[in-house]
């Protein structure tokens, strides 16, 4: 069976670092063309030349649309794929609001292609272990939660994603992995309260959020700051019978920034990974990490496309997750807690 073309549109950090190195690493796909409107200073895969994004999208030959451009673009490109009879993967934020992402998901339902969007964190190999604890009932009934992206960076960036423009700022950016893990474990919330701050001198945008999601008596916390070293628990989860936390970074990000790539010695480690359960008498146990894998998302597009598989990520889930991004902005503009 000859390879899925695909045509990537935006070739900055997204493109160039998670999805050229991840679509190469699935063999039914094939890397065709390249979009974006500005190619100074890009070094693209050998091989293959730049071309304008209506180009790639108007090619015949091209099966699979992946969008990696600014997050203000997602929607209108994502319908001008679905239109031209392309399959479509949307980076995240799916879109900017969930009106934007209703109307792209009822398109790829009239149209009938698969819609998906790049969810990566959901491979997380620390959030693989806490979705295996979880699921094996290790924890019984969970009342409170912690998922954290923390990072230490003071220094403002000259990028769109720190800029003020529609789609920049943390929310946007770090938001959508964390609610999305949060959702996989515990559906959709009832309530959502929410508070932001430009903390780093000169910041145009938020780069703190903190936000409580609410399940029945439940609380889940979806938290991220710019200037917070990486010492925090990335997830903690508090149930009757244990607790479960999990330390460390994955590391197939700055793997694949390091030119690394599926399958390579070490691929899919956590460096200083640190996972354990705790009973509720203080009793510890610690916990194996699971690996990486990254490479799954696009071998799960690869069989749903060609094979009619379930989609590991849909555009259904994509909605709720802006749903839930929109009632957080809402609740940090408006100093309330929003019901969703």
């Amino acid at each position: 069976m000859s390879k899925l073309k695909v045509g990537l549109l935006g070739y900055g950090g997204a493109g160039r670092v998670f999805h050229a190195p991840l679509i190469a690493a699935e063999p039914r796909l094939h890397l065709h063309r390249i979009g974006s409107r500005d190619f100074t200073n890009k070094t693209l895969p050998h091989g293959l030349t730049g071309a304008p994004i209506a180009e790639v999208i108007a090619d015949p030959e091209v099966d699979l649309i992946v969008i990696a451009t600014p997050n203000d673009s997602h929607a209108s490109l994502a319908e001008q794929a679905l239109r031209a009879g392309k399959h479509v993967i949307v980076d995240k934020p799916f879109t900017l609001n969930s009106n934007e992402a209703a109307s792209v998901v009822a398109m790829a339902a009239d149209t009938g292609k698969v819609l998906s969007i790049f969810q990566n964190r959901r491979w997380d190999g620390g959030f693989l272990t806490a979705r295996k604890v979880f699921n094996d009932g290790h924890l019984g009934s969970i009342n409170y939660g912690e998922f954290h992206f923390d990072r230490y960076s003071p220094a403002i960036k000259n990028r769109w994603r720190e800029w003020e423009r529609p789609g920049a700022g943390i929310l946007y950016d770090l938001g959508p992995h964390l609610i999305d893990q949060i959702m996989c474990l515990f559906g959709n919330p009832d309530a959502v309260t929410t508070n932001v701050a430009h903390q780093r001198t000169g910041a145009q945008v938020e780069d703190f959020f903190h936000i409580i999601l609410e399940f029945g008596p439940a609380r889940i916390v979806a938290h991220a700051s710019s200037l917070m070293p990486d010492h925090l628990p990335r997830i903690s989860l508090f149930g009757e019978k244990s607790s479960f936390f999990q330390f460390g970074f994955d590391g197939q990000e700055a793997a694949l920034k390091q030119g690394q790539h599926p399958g390579d010695e070490h691929w899919g480690a956590t460096p200083n990974a640190e996972l354990y359960l705790m009973d509720t008498d203080g009793a510890r146990t610690d916990v194996p990490i699971l690996p990486g894998q990254y490479e799954a998302f696009y071998e799960n597009i690869a069989d749903a496309i060609c094979d009619g598989t379930e989609l590991a990520v849909t555009g259904a889930q994509a909605l709720n997750v802006m749903r839930v991004l929109d009632a957080a902005q809402l609740s940090a503009k408006s100093g309330h807690r929003i019901r969703l």
